[in-house]
């Protein structure tokens, strides 16, 4: 049974690996035909306009490209924050996963696998546990607590 999961593992691992090779490669060609694509345009305008024109122009670009790109990021997060507040509450874990954890502590013996599961459990209690100050307020990140709080000078 172990076998084929890790048989299952390694195809998807080499197939995910594949596409990330040809989508970087993807992305480099894109960025590099880009460059290009922005130094005819500087050159263009260099030529038309002079070096002054040129560089407020390619900073005017950059800077609508910035400013495109940070109002999508805000939107993508606007939604993923929806989503998560409205997802219905996680299941129950996957009875294949069940039987997995039944077939590893078989394989590797219950007295050995006790120290683990205590350590493992004390590790998941404390993560799990919310900061102190922060319990009943979901909106709040788990790093706010960290941070010093600003402090007004007369």
């Amino acid at each position: 049974m172990l076998d084929r999961i890790f048989d299952r593992w390694r195809r998807e691992s080499r197939a995910a690996l594949r596409r990330l090779a040809f989508g970087a490669a993807a992305a480099a060609c894109a960025a590099i035909a880009a460059l290009f694509l922005c130094g005819a345009g500087f050159i263009v305008v260099l030529e038309r306009y002079g070096p002054i024109g040129a560089c407020l122009a390619g900073a005017a670009l950059f800077l609508v490209a910035a400013a495109a790109l940070a109002a999508t990021r805000g939107a993508i997060e606007a939604r993923r924050r929806r989503a998560a507040a409205e997802a219905p509450p996680p299941a129950a874990p996957d009875p294949r996963l069940i039987l997995l954890g039944v077939e590893i502590a078989r394989a590797i013996g219950v007295k050995r696998l006790l120290p683990i599961l205590a350590i493992g459990g004390a590790a998941f209690a404390l993560a799990s546990r919310a900061p102190a100050g922060r319990r009943g307020r979901p909106d709040a990140t788990p790093f706010a607590a960290a941070q010093p709080a600003s402090r007004d000078r007369p």
